[in-house]
C-alpha cells in the first residue's frame, strides 16, 4: 500500500498579489510545525510539491526533518485564476460545472485533470512508500472529487478555513483504499478569494 499524506500549506499572506511567491505569515510558519509534529513518527520516503512558496515552506522543516529534497511538480499548482476569478458566488459557478472558468483561469476539471496526471506519476514511482505532497485548497479538493464525485463546493468551503490541513489517502496502486482525516489549525480565510459562507 502507498501511503500520501497530502498537507495543504498554512496561512498565507493575502494581500501579496504574485501567487507564486507569496509567503506564509508569522502565524503561518508557527502553524506549520503541526506538521513536523504530525509525520515526525512516521516513516517518509519522499516529499513531493507545489512550486509555490507557501506550499514549500509549510512542508520545509518536515522535508529538513527527514533529511529530504522537496521535490517540486508544476503540475500540482493551484489553480490559476484571472480577473476577479473568486469574487462572490465564484466558487459555487465552478464545482456546479467543471468545466466554467473566468477568462484567463482555470476550472475544477482543468486543475483536476493535471494534479491527477502528477499523482498517479507519482503513486507509480512510489509503490508501497509513504510520502508527502505539499498542495492547495483547490488543487486538493479537485482530487478528494476525483475519486468522491460527492465531494463538492460544500466541502471545499468546509477545508477552506484549515490551514494547514493534512488528509491522508492510501492507494494499491491508483486504487483508492482509504481516507482518514488527520489535523488542522483553522485560520479564517481574510483574503478577496472569499466567497460567503453557510
Amino acid at each position: 500500500m502507498t501511503r500520501v499524506y497530502f498537507v495543504r500549506h498554512a496561512q498565507p499572506e493575502h494581500d501579496w498579489e504574485e501567487d507564486r511567491t507569496r509567503p506564509l505569515t508569522e502565524e503561518g510558519k508557527k502553524d506549520s510545525a503541526i506538521v513536523l509534529e504530525f509525520l515526525k513518527d512516521k516513516k517518509i520516503d519522499a516529499f513531493y510539491c507545489s512550486p509555490y512558496k507557501r506550499s514549500m515552506d509549510t512542508i520545509a522543516e518536515a522535508a529538513d526533518f527527514f533529511t529530504k529534497e522537496i521535490i517540486t511538480d508544476e503540475r500540482l499548482r493551484e489553480r490559476e485564476k484571472g480577473p476577479d476569478g473568486n469574487n462572490h458566488g465564484m466558487f459555487q459557478k465552478r464545482w456546479d460545472d467543471h468545466d466554467y472558468h473566468e477568462e484567463g483561469g482555470e476550472s475544477i476539471a482543468m486543475v483536476q485533470k493535471r494534479n491527477i496526471e502528477a499523482l498517479n506519476e507519482i503513486l507509480s514511482d512510489n509503490t508501497d512508500k509513504d510520502i508527502v505532497i505539499g498542495t492547495h485548497g483547490t488543487a486538493l479538493s479537485t482530487i478528494l472529487n476525483f475519486y468522491d464525485s460527492n465531494f463538492g463546493c460544500e466541502d471545499f468551503l468546509r477545508i477552506i478555513d484549515w490551514m494547514p490541513y493534512i488528509i491522508e489517502l492510501d492507494f494499491e496502486g491508483d486504487k483508492l483504499v482509504g481516507k482518514q482525516e488527520h489535523c488542522h489549525v483553522e485560520k479564517e480565510f481574510n483574503g478577496k478569494q472569499r466567497a460567503d459562507k453557510k
